[in-house]
Parts: structure tokens; C-alpha cells; sequence
């Protein structure tokens, strides 16, 4: 499942419409809807935080949907790496 269909799931799990969630979002409902249906790619940083935050979704859990960096550690990339490297080694 990618980020759009996964926010479309959780959006409708809390009870939120399109029309409400975008508003609160602060965007229009034509793009959230392009962005749920997947047609768009994952929005800025900032739409993810905001999103994850109305349906009660760990900011990073949203960034791991989206296939993007928590924007607190894209300056520390490497680290994330060697971690990941580090746990997956330890467990193969």
C-alpha cells in the first residue's frame, strides 16, 4: 500500500471527509485527492508532519510510508545508514 492509499484509509478510519481533512490541512481537496489516488507523489515535509499529527499517526511512520527521511534526519544520513546496516546484520 503506498502513502496516498494508506492516509485515504486512515482519513476514513478517523471519520474525516476529503473536503475537511484538506482544509485543515490548509490545502486544496483537489490535490489531496491526487495525492491519495496516488497520482501525485508524497507532499512537502511540513503536509506530512500536519497530517500525521489529525489522524494520530507517528510523524515517522507517515515518513517511512512516503519512502522519505524524517526531515530531522536528512542531515544526519549516514548515522540512519549505519544503524540500519548495524540492525540488519544482527538479524540475518
Amino acid at each position: 500500500m503506498g502513502f496516498g492509499s494508506f492516509v485515504r484509509a486512515k482519513r476514513r478510519e478517523k471519520g474525516f471527509g476529503l473536503n475537511e481533512f484538506a482544509r485543515l490541512l490548509g490545502i486544496s481537496p483537489a490535490y489531496w485527492s491526487r495525492i491519495e489516488r496516488e497520482v501525485e507523489k508524497p507532499p512537502k515535509d511540513e503536509l506530512i508532519e500536519r497530517a500525521a499529527d489529525l489522524l494520530g499517526i507517528k510523524r515517522d511512520d507517515m515518513f517511512i510510508k512516503a519512502r522519505r527521511f524524517p526531515p530531522d534526519m536528512k542531515n544526519d544520513v549516514v548515522t540512519a545508514i549505519r544503524a540500519y546496516r548495524r540492525a540488519t546484520e544482527n538479524t540475518g
